[in-house]
């Protein structure tokens, strides 16, 4: 009897402390970033908005999922370019749970994560490898602008549910180490070819300048050739006229020709002298 008595306290000590913790852990905090799907005895009753709530003790539970952006990463995904080249792809996602679909999300998935494993990891790996598919080797590497548009575009429109993807990016792309190396080898051929044309057009400049400067030198004698050709023949032009001028003064006065004479002789007269022959400048008759 005393062993009854000294357990009723403690038992109500214990269902005291019950209560105060059921009512102390009723109340709860939902973060901006997430929404709580209130569940009674089980069962979905709500969506709790972010903010201080109240539930009520060992009836209803709180379940928590994030509506914050998530990104997920997928590293090694293996496709085939339409050439037939193997390729390992790392792609990114972005997606967030939408608010208001938060009842669904867990009605149909419990968690946030339960999401992602069962519908965004099933997607995007398919999606990527026909996309890829898509696109031969060289144009995926050189258009991968347009290629990752396409993957984003296959992914949202696979992904029909509660979440939404914010966007998509494809980080690598990895080919074999065969064909990496067969593309540097025709990179080099095609530098070199390159390379040449740089050259042979040099080249054709280069010949092209000294055509023109060779050219310009010939132009350049031609015009003094001229030129000289054209002062010797006026220098002729103006001696035949001085003299053709200086005949007609000699043949029109007789005089001139012994001044001329006179002028040109230089004071000594000549040790011989030929039969009959007179001495020159003297005239007899005078």
């Amino acid at each position: 009897m005393a062993r009854q008595l000294t357990l009723k306290p403690v038992a109500g000590a214990l269902v005291g402390l019950l209560l105060v913790a059921g009512v102390l852990g009723s109340w709860y905090t939902v973060d901006e970033t997430e929404r709580g799907v209130l569940l009674r005895n089980g069962a979905l009753v709500g969506v709790i908005e972010p903010g201080l709530s109240f539930k009520v003790p060992f009836i209803e539970t709180v379940k928590r999922i994030s509506t914050q952006s998530q990104v997920t990463i997928y590293d090694r995904l293996q496709a085939y370019s339409k050439d037939q080249q193997a390729a390992t792809l790392r792609v990114s996602v972005s997606w967030h749970v939408v608010p208001s679909e938060v009842a669904k999300v867990y009605t149909a998935y419990q968690t946030s994560d339960g999401m992602k494993d069962r519908l965004i990891s099933r997607q995007v790996p398919t999606q990527v490898e026909n996309v890829f598919g898509r696109y031969n080797a060289v144009a995926a590497v050189q258009s991968r602008g347009q290629l990752v548009s396409d993957i984003s575009a296959a992914i949202k429109a696979a992904i029909d549910g509660p979440v939404v993807i914010d966007s998509v990016q494809v980080e690598n792309i990895d080919f074999s180490d065969a064909y990496e190396k067969a593309v540097e080898a025709r990179m080099t051929a095609e530098v070199q070819v390159k390379t040449r044309e740089q050259q042979l057009a040099t080249e054709q400049v280069q010949a092209q300048i000294r055509v023109t400067q060779a050219q310009a030198e010939a132009d350049s004698q031609l015009a003094q050739a001229k030129a000289d050709a054209e002062a010797t023949r006026l220098r002729g032009q103006a001696e035949a006229e001085a003299i053709q001028a200086r005949a007609q003064a000699l043949a029109s006065n007789q005089n001139l020709v012994e001044l001329t004479k006179a002028e040109r002789w230089n004071g000594v007269l000549p040790t011989t002298v030929l039969p009959g022959g007179s001495l020159p400048f003297i005239d007899v008759h005078k």
